[in-house]
């Protein structure tokens, strides 16, 4: 059972990864797949349930559903894609949520169904077959799932990828039919009366579908605390297991836990320690401050303990009790089985779309535990009243469950709890805006107008004539609307999250007047592989590569994708954020992106030394370019002119090739880097700007390689440029700052002249010098006027305001 366990786990991971590359991440996908599986797994348990208690030879059973679910697994192993294809067509680019859900509910169902009836009629089978009673078997049974889960995440999945791993279920499902075939014996029928009760059978299904809800609301808050990645769903997810394997094993020994209105009154009472426990996780965290990865992962792991150790243990052995009344009552374990998975099914797409964000995580988790209340028998008893009235007083009095960080003197401008997310808007005292998700990552504020809207401008600015371009996630808006600003391009963006376009509306008035761009809420992928429109440009945002789900960004099949949907010489630009990823995540997705794009080069869309934002370029067709007259919305964000745009550059094709040498290719099947990404996240191995100079230091680039026309005399000006900013970036982070303009002026103003005069073409170098000579002019107006002195003999302008 433990090997069986470890397979149906591993399998659930793979699965559920694979099918959401396809049917996209949006909440109804999500939840429909979880869904499909949780239904099969019920459906079989039902169905072949029967069949296996009137069975003589139960063994023969198990067996088989063990081979069953292997042989299905290696076909899907072949036939996912096709399969997945199939589903993604009926669904298109704007899919309505109802449509997408019944398509990926649909899809998934039937095409896990084999497998997932299967998994179903294990345990019942084993229960037929073994003499320890269902308790053990449920204990080993979720053990092993426990074991798969963290293999899968932690050493599977990023060592072998997704159809190796599941190769590896496949030959655990068919050793343990071959075992079971020469091994196993069966066992006489067990005599049950006739059915007395049906109540049994509704605590079955009514816990089943508390039980996950709880599930499902509690990682929902926890991933506003956590890191949000593969390794904190795998950590949560294999806790919830083992405590409720535990409260099995517990069952088994312990005759205290086999009375179920003490259980049910228990379980009401631990969902509320367990929500005491997440509304202090924020707290247990900052007071830990783990600082390398291993105690990162830790502490993710000890927050998974003080939200579920407790109900969970308790709701396996509630699964235990209520089986053994059900069997008094006359009921076939595979009957109760069936029903309280059949209740598991319906909680996720419940609770997760429909009732958390409409009542808000506080308000849900206080409705699971009323739910379990109003399971007891005796409405009036002691038992029931001190939980009853501890549930009214947390939701009179207890704070939502909702982490927003507000500075001193900041106010939330807005906050929308959704299916999949808590999306913020916060105001500090300076009236800067920032947008958030899971208040963990920030997605666009006011005062990064400047770099977010060159982030637009670049990639369109190296298009000899963009007509129509599509950006791929929206955040602030700010990145879109400038690209819609832009005379004569339409514009279009696609974002996941219908609570981001919502609060996007809120850093509209930083734009001013213009159009605007055609917004759609799906899933970037599935956009992209969908719609039957080219576009001259696009654009993808620098997607925090660590995120659950995010990775698949930054696949090869994405990338090839995405080029499938360019116009004839069509550009398309990865922007990067190298303040959130390492050296080696960068090298995996430079090397997946050369994949699509082989002649691909490197930008830089500002010379920040905090955030460092690189972008990948490719186009079909070559990526050469030619210098083309800046438009005057260009000007407001210093790229009006060509030096500006083509000296962006930091690398062409043959150096990033040689950057990305032999490093692992980010696939669908083996996402190297969602695995691999967290680990900067979790413990960071160094400080932005010395990354950025790191990479600087290994890239270069050939201006007259990338120029479509000759122009030796322009190559050289371009080069000068690119060196320039080298030197410039590498003062900026070794000098200390100071508030006196002396001091800076000493320390930073030789070096920048001397920058200056390497390349005259590169401005913001002059931009620190003018900024100190009007600081400086008060106290020391000669000096003042020497600086400026010195700006003009290099070029006149520079001297200029």
């Amino acid at each position: 059972m433990a090997a069986s366990g470890f397979a149906g786990l591993g399998y659930q991971i793979v699965w559920t990864q694979q099918l959401g590359l396809v049917l996209g991440h949006e909440s109804a996908a999500v939840l429909a797949v979880v869904a499909a599986f949780f239904g099969g797994v019920s459906l079989g348990s039902l169905l072949l349930g029967q069949r296996i208690d009137a069975s003589p030879r139960p063994q023969r059973w198990y067996a088989a559903c063990e081979a069953l679910i292997g042989f299905w697994g290696a076909v899907l192993m072949a036939a996912m894609p096709a399969a997945s294809d199939a589903a993604l067509a009926l669904i298109g680019p704007d899919a309505a949520p109802l449509w997408q859900w019944g398509i990926a509910f649909a899809a998934s169902f039937m095409l896990l169904l084999p497998a997932t009836a299967a998994m179903g009629a294990t345990l019942p089978a084993m229960a037929r077959i073994g003499t320890a009673g269902v308790a053990p078997l449920y204990a080993a049974n979720t053990l092993g799932a426990v074991a798969g889960v963290l293999a899968t995440a932690f050493w599977l999945i990023p060592n072998w990828g997704l159809t190796r791993s599941a190769g590896l279920c496949v030959a655990l499902n068919l050793g343990c039919a071959l075992l079971a075939g020469v091994s196993l014996q069966s066992r006489p029928t067990p005599a049950l009366g006739a059915s007395t009760s049906s109540r049994p059978l509704v605590l079955l299904a009514l816990t089943g579908l508390l039980g996950i809800a709880y599930e499902v609301l509690a990682v929902r808050v926890l991933s506003q605390v956590a890191e949000d990645t593969v390794y904190t769903f795998a950590l949560l997810l294999a806790v919830y297991l083992a405590g409720s394997a535990l409260g099995a094993a517990a069952h088994a020994r312990w005759p205290a836990l086999r009375d179920t209105p003490r259980l049910l009154q228990a379980l009401a009472l631990s969902i509320l320690l367990g929500m005491a426990a997440l509304w202090g996780a924020e707290a247990i965290k900052s007071w830990l401050q783990p600082e390398t990865l291993a105690a990162a992962l830790a502490t993710e792991a000890l927050l998974a303990v003080a939200v579920f150790a407790l109900p969970t243990l308790l709701m396996g052995a509630l699964f235990c009790q209520l089986s053994a009344d059900a069997s008094a009552a006359g009921i076939a374990f595979s009957r109760a089985l069936g029903v309280n998975t059949l209740g598991a099914t319906l909680a996720a797409p419940l609770f997760g779309v429909f009732i958390a964000p409409a009542l808000g995580p506080k308000h849900a988790l206080l409705l699971v535990a009323a739910g379990y209340l109003l399971l007891l028998p005796a409405w009036r008893s002691f038992g029931w009243s001190l939980p009853a009235a501890a549930t009214a007083a947390l939701a009179v009095l207890a704070p939502p469950l909702a982490f927003v960080d507000q500075p001193d003197g900041g106010r939330i401008l807005s906050y929308r709890e959704g299916a999949m997310a808590a999306v913020s808007v916060v105001e500090d005292a300076t009236g800067v805006a920032r947008l958030r998700i899971n208040n963990r990552q920030q997605e666009g504020s006011s005062a990064t107008l400047h770099v977010d809207g060159r982030q637009a401008l670049l990639p369109l600015l190296l298009h000899p004539a963009p007509q129509r371009a599509l950006f791929l996630g929206l955040g602030s808006g700010i990145t879109a609307g400038v690209a819609a600003q832009l005379p004569g391009v339409q514009v279009e963006a696609v974002e996941l999250l219908p609570e981001v376009i919502e609060a996007s509306a809120l850093f509209r008035p930083a734009l001013g007047e213009g159009p605007s761009p055609r917004l759609h809420a799906a899933d970037a992928r599935r956009f992209v592989r969908t719609t039957a429109q080219h576009y001259d440009v696009i654009v993808s945002d620098n997607f925090h590569p660590a995120r659950s789900g995010s990775g698949a960004l930054y696949t090869v099949e994405h990338f090839r994708a995405v080029r499938e949907r360019l116009a004839q010489r069509g550009l398309f630009c990865q922007w990067l954020p190298l303040h959130q990823l390492d050296l080696d995540t960068l090298r995996s997705i430079t090397a997946a992106f050369l994949q699509a794009f082989p002649d691909g080069a490197a930008i830089l869309a500002s010379n920040s030394l905090d955030t460092p934002t690189l972008g990948l370029v490719g186009r079909t067709g070559g990526t050469r370019f030619a210098p083309r007259v800046a438009p005057a919305l260009a000007g407001r964000f210093g790229l009006g002119d060509s030096f500006a745009v083509l000296g962006s550059f930091i690398a062409d094709a043959p150096a990033l090739l040689r950057f990305a040498g032999n490093a692992p290719l980010n696939t669908d099947d083996h996402p190297w880097v969602a695995y691999r990404a967290p680990r900067v996240t979790y413990a960071p191995d160094a400080a932005p700007r010395d990354r950025l100079l790191a990479l600087l230091g290994q890239v270069s680039v050939d201006m007259g390689a990338l120029l479509a026309q000759p122009d030796a005399a322009g190559a050289a000006r371009l080069s000068a440029y690119t060196q320039a900013r080298r030197d410039y970036l590498d003062l900026g982070r070794r000098t200390i700052p100071s508030a006196d303009p002396a001091v800076m002026l000493a320390r930073i103003g030789p070096p920048l002249l001397a920058v200056l005069r390497q390349s005259p073409d590169f401005q913001p170098a002059a931009e620190p010098l003018r900024r100190i000579a009007q600081a400086l002019a008060p106290r020391d107006a000669a000096a003042a006027q020497r600086l400026l002195a010195s700006l003009a003999d290099i070029r006149p302008d520079l001297a200029a305001p």
